[in-house]
């Protein structure tokens, strides 16, 4: 089976890549595959048809590689694909389940940090009890607010973290000013994580998972100077159990010594750090099989509150 590469067009000149992948699509076609473009913005905007009009039709199996898109967007561009005779190795599903915490917490919860979440819309976030219960399912002490996907680390002291998560009040203001800084970005609602002490002079190891084998290990695009390299044999039966084919997984080491997992994502939106070669990632992308022996994709059931 041929396996092509969907790439983000640049939005300055919708027929050529967005630079920021161009050294993808030299390295697909340095490999003998093809490349098409999905032009980003209109997918946000809810003009579909418009983000696939440059994919070929019956272009047949795909990998996408871009910019994040929201889990129900990305629903939206795997129908519109499909209308057109291509298809998504990774399905919307899968993308949900990698892409969002509450799809891979429950795989990962005994080597991540504890969490708790509470889905809601953008400009609303959750009331003083709401947040109460889902502290009260964390252990005591200081914790962080993401959503979804995202925190907001680079506003620390105003919309991140979060000094005791029994003191409500407060952690109803910072959730607060996450939310409002969000805006429409908001993904699912809102985390409440467990804050643990990290080695910051170690930094976070990428692992790039294909059908739970690790083809790489990079740095992490935050702090790209440091490398470190993670035993991962524990981690690989709860790669394979999470049942998602292409995803990444960020490491870092506690202070005491142990390693654990910061964030899941799906690998076709994680970024590379610029100093990696991505022949090495699209190499066995490309030569993927339509679907391994035996695997089974996990299904993605509405989320609620949980922890």
């Amino acid at each position: 089976m041929t396996i092509s590469v969907l790439l983000c067009n640049d939005p300055l000149g919708h027929a050529r890549c967005d630079p920021h992948f161009a050294a993808q699509a030299a390295a697909v076609r340095r490999a003998g595959a093809e490349v098409a473009l999905v032009d980003h913005d209109a997918l946000l905007r809810g003009d579909t048809e418009g983000a696939v009009r440059r994919v070929p039709r019956g272009m047949g199996a795909v990998w996408y590689r871009g910019w994040m898109v929201p889990a129900g967007a990305y629903a939206e561009l795997g129908a519109a694909l499909a209308e057109r005779g291509v298809h998504l190795l990774t399905s919307p599903t899968a993308y949900r389940v990698a892409h969002e915490l509450p799809g891979w917490y429950g795989t990962f919860a005994r080597v991540t940090p504890a969490s708790a979440w509470i889905p809601c819309p953008p400009g609303r976030p959750p009331g003083p009890q709401a947040l109460a219960r889902a502290a009260a399912r964390l252990p005591p002490g200081a914790g962080i607010v993401k959503d979804f996907v995202k925190s907001r680390k680079h506003k620390w002291d105003e919309a991140c973290y979060l000094p005791d998560l029994a003191d409500i009040p407060a952690v109803h203001a910072v959730v607060s000013r996450f939310v409002e800084l969000q805006e429409d970005s908001l993904a699912g609602g809102v985390v409440l994580r467990a804050f643990e002490h990290f080695r910051r002079d170690v930094g976070e190891a990428r692992i790039w998972w294909l059908d739970a084998d690790p083809v790489l290990t990079t740095g992490h695009p935050d702090t790209p100077g440091l490398r470190p390299t993670p035993p991962l044999e524990a981690l690989r039966p709860l790669v394979r159990a999470l049942g998602c084919r292409f995803i990444t997984t960020d490491l870092t080491q506690r202070t005491d010594g142990t390693w654990r997992v910061i964030e899941v994502g799906d690998g076709q939106v994680s970024d590379l750090t610029t100093d990696t070669d991505p022949a090495i990632l699209l190499a066995p992308l490309l030569t993927a099989a339509p679907t391994p022996p035996g695997w089974t994709a996990r299904r993605c059931r509405p989320y609620g509150p949980s922890g």
